[in-house]
């Protein structure tokens, strides 16, 4: 990777990517600090951290979303749209065939997934600041304010208030949307998912400073968990990256055809069909849909008998085991059911066997045609089977091990959720990503200079 950056810097084009880049995700951080006028940063930060989900998107925002700042809701709102779209894509005609006209349907799919990242941040925006802002009971002791939010400012008019903080939330994450957009247009790499990328290794950076900070503060014996947390981290993204690498390698022979005085054909290749294709998608989809029924609750049952309930039969972090075992029942069989959903759009046996067969290609003791799509079927489940599982091993083991550093190492919870779950898939893919596409544009510019 230090030797891919190094050539990289040498020719002068890929560095002004580089540079570019660099350059709007410092941007980007700087709009992660910027505060909103009016809102009461230490109270909304205790209302965001009661919940499970915002707490996780807050991970993801760089702590943008628990300090209240203009850009709180980060890349959120668009990564939902475009998922929405996706998902619409399969079920809608008129959207998959724009999917398939190319460069001007590709620009009609962008335009809507445009729109509706304005209705899901207009929608965010309300549901964040009727329920964590307006309702948090820490004020800090300012007379003007009703929860988190200082009416005075706005005439004492709590309605007021709310339009201009929805405003500002969606104009700011509209715009994350756009720098996002710039870095994949002329930069390097997908803009989006470093946008992600740089907001959890900002969360783990203040994460692990707070750590330090603490040795001087309470004493030595946050060394060890630092000292234990490093291990386990070391481990940890090893073991992520090689199940990312690893591939299974499908063989196809391409028989040899004749046309005019020129052979063709011959030649051998492969399908490579990783264990991971589908990413961390599967864990987004699983936590937004578990994460749902306590939104509501919080949003029209607050503190009332109904939350406390549903706090102790369906929570990760219910005070009884019951409530823990069928919140990881649950979210183990959606993070299963979502692999297997989402293998089937991303790799579609049926299309691939026609691909194969009408290039003259043939797998090696397969027929064509129909049982070529049904030993591809084959092999495409037991990968996501196994795919699967170890999504679902993600989605516990590093908690839980995080989680002892802090029990066995005295240390406080601050490093227990620097790199967990999904963040850990989300680092170690867009990392491998921007490697590959940084070696894709080397390998460019030297063929380029070769033949010059």
């Amino acid at each position: 990777m230090f030797e891919t950056l190094k050539n990289a810097f040498r020719n002068p084009d890929i560095r002004k990517k580089l540079l570019l880049t660099l350059v709007i995700l410092f941007v980007f951080r700087l709009g992660c600090y910027i505060p909103v006028p009016g809102l009461l940063r230490g109270s909304f930060s205790e209302a965001i951290a009661g919940n499970d989900f915002l707490s996780l998107m807050s991970g993801i925002t760089g702590n943008a979303l628990a300090n209240g700042t203009l850009f709180a809701l980060g890349i959120g709102p668009y990564i939902n749209a475009s998922i929405i779209i996706e998902l619409l894509t399969v079920g809608i005609p008129y959207l998959e065939r724009l999917s398939k006209q190319g460069e001007e349907g590709r620009k009609k799919i962008t335009f809507y997934t445009r729109i509706l990242t304005i209705i899901l941040a207009i929608i965010q925006s309300v549901g964040i600041i009727l329920t964590f802002a307006m309702r948090a009971e820490d004020t800090a002791g300012v007379s003007d304010a009703t929860g988190a939010i200082r009416t005075g400012l706005f005439f004492d008019q709590m309605w007021l208030a709310g339009i201009y903080m929805t405003i500002v939330y969606t104009a700011g994450a509209m715009l994350v949307m756009w720098l996002g957009e710039r870095i994949t247009d002329y930069g390097i790499g997908n803009g989006i998912s470093l946008i992600i990328f740089v907001g959890i290794i900002s969360t783990g950076g203040i994460s692990i400073w707070n750590e330090i900070k603490a040795v001087f503060t309470e004493g030595p014996i946050h060394l060890l968990a630092i000292g234990l947390f490093a291990v386990l981290s070391v481990l940890i993204f090893f073991v992520i990256v090689y199940v990312d690498l690893a591939e299974r390698k499908i063989p196809v022979q391409y028989a040899k055809q004749v046309r005019g005085t020129k052979m063709y054909g011959g030649q051998s290749s492969v399908i490579p069909m990783k264990i991971t294709g589908s990413g961390v998608m599967p864990l987004i989809f699983a936590f937004a849909i578990i994460s749902f029924p306590s939104m509501i609750v919080s949003i029209f049952w607050g503190n009332t008998p109904a939350a406390e309930g549903l706090a102790n039969w369906f929570s990760g972090s219910s005070p009884t085991w019951y409530g823990r075992v069928i919140y990881s029942v649950a979210l183990a069989l959606l993070i299963f059911a979502f692999a297997f959903f989402y293998a089937q759009i991303q790799f579609d046996p049926e299309d691939v066997s026609k691909q194969i067969q009408s290039n003259g290609g043939f797998i090696q003791g397969i027929r064509p045609g129909k049982p070529t799509a049904a030993y591809l079927s084959k092999i495409n489940k037991r990968i996501t089977l196994f795919g699967a599982i170890f999504l679902t091993l993600v989605a516990f083991i590093p908690s839980i091990l995080f989680s002892w550093t802090a029990v066995v190492g005295g240390g406080t919870q601050n490093l227990v959720n620097v790199f967990s779950t999904t963040g850990i898939l989300i680092v170690v893919s867009v990392a491998l990503e921007f490697d590959k596409q940084l070696q894709s544009q080397i390998m460019m510019k030297t063929y380029k200079g070769f033949l010059k």
